[in-house]
């Protein structure tokens, strides 16, 4: 089967993946519910990310006026934190910094963090509009409005984007058992995430 229908298809490697945490700032935990859901996305996948080898790169939405990414979680190993003031995470830094790191074309990113409806949905579409494969975590991405939320959701979609979350995507990456890290990505998913949606909004999606 062709790379571009694998892509739609929603199959992730590693080698062309990368992980996006967007604005997990300690500024919005007291406007947000699902904000330590969050952070335990956000830690299992930076987690992952040194385990698998996948960059992770990490946004401050203005931090001078914001502050920075909340001490809960853990990004030690990014490949890079830098500050932005557009909304989307695919600034120029980035995108430079990708051009490096990926010659030949990135195939896919796992995006999450906050708002779902803002900041992930605009990043989402910058990398869509440059087809490449976007994995939203449902798991890991928030907003202040639960409405606003799940709405988000349905357009990211309607644009292409996989709906999925933290535990799927990291057994897409793996694919097999016999994977030589496959005890240590079990080990980061054995305590599921706790479920921050309700029926109501399940059904919306």
């Amino acid at each position: 089967m062709a790379a571009n229908n694998l892509l739609r298809l929603g199959f992730l490697e590693a080698s062309r993946t990368i992980f996006l945490a967007c604005d997990v700032q300690e500024a919005f935990r007291k406007s947000m519910s699902n904000f330590n859901t969050l952070v335990l996305v956000a830690n299992r996948m930076s987690a992952a990310s040194k385990i698998l080898n996948v960059p992770l790169y990490v946004s401050e939405q203005y931090p001078r006026g914001l502050g920075p990414t909340t001490k809960d979680f853990n990004k030690e190993n990014a490949a890079i934190t830098y500050d932005k003031t557009k909304f989307s995470m695919a600034t120029p830094i980035l995108l430079d910094d990708l051009k490096k790191q990926f010659p030949n074309k990135l195939d896919a990113v796992v995006l999450f963090g906050l708002e779902a409806h803002v900041c992930v949905e605009q990043t989402a579409m910058d990398f869509r509009s440059q087809n490449i494969d976007v994995h939203i975590l449902a798991d890991g991405c928030i907003s202040r409005s639960q409405q606003d939320r799940v709405f988000a959701l349905q357009r990211l979609r309607d644009i292409g984007c996989h709906i999925t979350t933290s535990e799927s995507v990291l057994f897409k990456l793996m694919k097999d058992k016999e994977h030589p890290q496959f005890k240590e990505i079990s080990k980061l998913v054995r305590e599921p995430i706790p479920d921050s949606f309700g029926f109501d909004a399940l059904s919306k999606l």
